[in-house]
């Protein structure tokens, strides 16, 4: 991704980032209009970087919450039994 690239989505506004976002969400531009597949993958760039540079992790778009391990150890495993088939 180019410098001028993420300077100029960098000063986009927070309200353009919103219209971007409901835009992909609906798959519409806000005066009715569908959006191209080229234009979807356009604004989704812009949103991706746009959230990289002003928001945190967690609110950014796509953003998964994968919790946090309860401590050091994990559950011990649990052997598998394998049984015959009953129709042999």
């Amino acid at each position: 991704m180019s410098d001028q690239y993420r300077d100029s989505v960098q000063q986009m506004d927070r309200e353009v980032y919103e219209r971007l976002v409901d835009s992909l969400a609906t798959g519409r531009w806000p005066d009715g209009r569908a959006l191209t597949d080229a234009q979807r993958q356009h604004a989704m760039r812009a949103v991706i970087t746009w959230g990289e540079l002003h928001l945190p992790a967690e609110a950014r778009v796509g953003f998964i919450d994968k919790g946090h391990k309860a401590g050091e150890v994990c559950d011990e495993p649990e052997p598998i039994a394998w049984k015959e088939s009953q129709h042999e």
